[in-house]
């Protein structure tokens, strides 16, 4: 028994160095330099972020964060609906994901990732309604929380906030070793055989799950050293937040600019009931979409996009 064990052990070490190595010719592949052509970096006080937008340069601003592992392209069918509607759509890439910069010190807490935000918001010199996603909502609302006078607004989607949640600890093991963590990442955020399994468990409706989102998500997965860098990011998504106001009741007692949330009724990942208690908190709105998970843009878009105009109109009011 103990060497059949100690075999199989051998063959997922083996599988995972394989993988590992797979990741590493695949990011070879694309120059470090090359960023799509549809959009553009923008320098900020922090570093260079990748922007994506549409609409009227003239529009009211409306910026859209994106989840862990997505990038700023999720948002598109999001964005040609805003740009449709007068709005100035803008998207970017939360570091380390996509083409905006990487940390070389790791730091991708919530607060600096709030930071971020507010220094893209002063490079492009507007004041926009955040629209944030999942574990992008929880770096709006730092940014929210620490510069209310910077934003017009805040509208929650699925948020993975972590309302109450004791500070700090440790990720579980062995993910608390760097190199074990970029052998998770290989065998899974950028492994093209896993992108489609792990983004149909986040989705109700798996059949949004399409082979064209799917090579979205990859498309960055292939920039040169996104394995390492995912890995530098992953204990700020395993770990609670230390010293985070957003994941304090006061902290959303106190946000002092108009505020909405928007949630699938079928959201698995951070069920409808965390939407519930942030609304009751604050006195929000709170939209549900019926039949709808955890990525409601990629899941119903037409019904997303009509329901966040709805938000829109009512914030602005």
């Amino acid at each position: 028994m103990v060497g059949l064990l100690t075999i199989l052990i051998f063959v997922v070490v083996i599988g995972l160095l394989g993988l590992r190595l797979a990741a590493s010719l695949r990011e070879i592949a694309i120059l470090p330099g090359q960023i799509p052509a549809e959009g553009r970096l923008v320098t900020t006080a922090l570093g260079d972020i990748y922007v994506e937008e549409l609409g009227p340069v003239d529009g009211p601003p409306v910026l859209l964060v994106h989840g862990s592992v997505g990038w700023s392209r999720m948002w598109r069918p999001t964005q040609e609906a805003l740009a449709k509607a007068g709005y100035r759509a803008i998207a970017f890439d939360m570091p380390p994901m996509g083409w905006s910069f990487r940390d070389t010190g790791g730091d991708y807490s919530r607060q600096t990732q709030g930071q971020r935000l507010l220094a893209l918001v002063t490079a492009l010199g507007v004041q926009p309604v955040v629209v944030a996603h999942s574990f992008g909502a929880g770096a709006g609302a730092e940014a929210a929380m620490a510069d209310p006078a910077a934003l017009a607004g805040l509208i929650v989607v699925s948020g993975a906030i972590g309302l109450g949640a004791a500070d700090g600890g440790n990720p579980p093991w062995p993910l608390g070793n760097p190199f074990m963590r970029e052998l998770a990442v290989s065998a899974s955020v950028t492994n093209p055989s896993a992108m489609g399994p792990l983004l149909r468990y986040f989705l109700y409706r798996k059949e949004a799950a399409t082979p064209e989102v799917i090579e979205m998500l990859l498309q960055p997965t292939r920039r040169p050293g996104t394995t390492a860098a995912i890995a530098d990011w992953l204990p700020s998504l395993l770990v609670s937040p230390v010293g985070a106001a957003s994941t304090t009741p006061e902290g959303w007692q106190t946000l002092s600019l108009p505020l909405a949330f928007i949630w699938g009724d079928r959201d698995s990942a951070t069920p409808l009931a965390q939407g519930e208690a942030l609304a009751d908190l604050t006195g929000a709105p709170l939209f549900i979409l019926d039949e709808v998970g955890h990525i409601p843009q990629i899941e119903d878009p037409e019904r997303f996009e009509a329901t966040l105009l709805t938000a829109l109109a009512e914030l602005s009011d």
